[in-house]
């Protein structure tokens, strides 16, 4: 039987950007906007339509051929994150959370751990969860880690709880940092709920992003041994991630950005002649989302290779800014969808009010814009150009 190019082997499939996107698309479509409400408002969480995402390839461009990815790099990667956020930013952001995995087994030192998990990741045949939203804002001094890591034979203890840890469920895998005991180093690992004294809570209901398998992380001396450490100490691995994290992000608002300017289109068919007067005109988005397309895209290809953009300060300042232009460009377009649409936005579960609730996700989400603003804030001022 010929194979489809959803289900063909990724590491034998040369594509295109282009190329990528068409199985994702075709999934997106077919399969995951007749669930968007289900997901949404009754917090079903997507398991098939996430694999079939992998089997498409949604999960795989930020990972080498070595460990079965299309090795087209975070570009796109982003890509796949857009177009899904197009139609559903939770599942958006699960994609996300499978990328972010991929690009901290990608990048580590340990290939066994890579070879381990990387493949199956990548495809979607396991699916990852981040778990560095502690951790993240912890280095930026706005919180106290909250895991720590004992040294045992053969690998560490961890202990602590993590609040809320995205895309999990019973053998979901993800990422976690912890201060190792007694130094001033810490460790970054892949976990699960697997491993013996570790247990998942759902405790909380979410206004957006309800069917995203977000669990509290309660840790109670769980052995991780040396095979699942990603880096220790992981001060420099994490410098390495850290812009590659981020950027990602950006595929979900500029995903969210193009389809509440699709809204707007559709209220002006109707609306027009009074929406005329309002700001955030479909035009003047569109040209805004080009310019945060041009520019994330730009950077993606430039953080292909982590090791190179570890310690530029000024690519990391680029990268700042594109998420912040995300975070406030999904605010703005949302708002623009919801004021084009009037009273009809304020139907419960109508699209234009689940656009604002994704939008302001977008900038909550780690790192949130006033985390983000923050860190700018933190980087040394660009050395200016000596004039003449």
């Amino acid at each position: 039987m010929m194979q489809t190019l959803e289900s063909a082997p990724l590491q034998n499939t040369p594509l295109t950007h282009n190329a990528a996107l068409a199985p994702v698309r075709s999934v997106v479509q077919r399969a995951l906007v007749p669930k968007v409400q289900d997901i949404d408002l009754n917090g079903e969480y997507p398991t098939t339509i996430l694999t079939q995402l992998g089997e498409a390839g949604a999960f795989a461009h930020g990972v080498s051929p070595q460990f079965g990815g299309t090795g087209l790099g975070l570009k796109a990667a982003i890509q796949a994150i857009e177009e899904i956020s197009k139609v559903c930013v939770s599942t958006g952001f699960m994609a996300w959370c499978q990328v972010a995995c991929t690009w901290y087994l990608q990048n580590t030192d340990n290939t066994a751990l890579a070879s381990a998990f990387l493949p199956d990741i990548a495809a979607g045949r396991k699916l990852a969860g981040t778990g560095l939203s502690n951790p993240m804002k912890h280095f930026a001094d706005i919180e106290k880690i909250a895991l720590t890591a004992v040294p045992v034979e053969g690998g560490f203890e961890i202990s602590g709880m993590l609040p809320w840890v995205s895309n999990l469920g019973p053998g979901h895998e993800f990422g976690v940092a912890a201060k190792i005991a007694d130094s001033d180093e810490y460790l970054m690992a892949i976990v699960s709920d697997a491993l013996e004294g570790m247990t998942l809570r759902c405790n909380a209901h979410f206004i957006a992003l309800e069917g995203t398998g977000t669990y509290s992380c309660v840790f109670r001396k769980v052995f991780v041994p040396h095979s699942r450490i990603l880096a220790a100490p992981c001060e420099a691995y994490v410098r390495c991630i850290r812009p590659g994290f981020m950027l990602t992000q950006v595929g979900m608002g500029l995903g969210l950005v193009d389809s509440c300017i699709e809204l707007i289109q559709r209220s002006n068919q109707r609306l027009g002649h009074v929406n005329q007067f309002l700001e955030d005109q479909a035009d003047d988005l569109e040209l805004d989302l080009q310019v945060a397309r041009d520019r994330t895209y730009a950077l993606a290809d430039r953080l292909d290779s982590c090791q190179d953009s570890a310690e530029d300060m000024a690519l990391m300042r680029e990268v700042i800014q594109a998420r912040i232009a995300g975070s406030e460009l999904s605010l703005r377009a949302a708002q623009s969808a919801m004021l084009h649409a009037g009273a009809r936005a304020y139907v419960h579960g109508s699209a234009p009010e689940r656009k604002l609730r994704e939008a302001y996700f977008v900038a909550i989400v780690t790192p949130a814009l006033k985390h983000l603003k923050k860190l700018l804030n933190s980087l040394p001022e660009p050395a200016l150009a000596s004039s003449l």
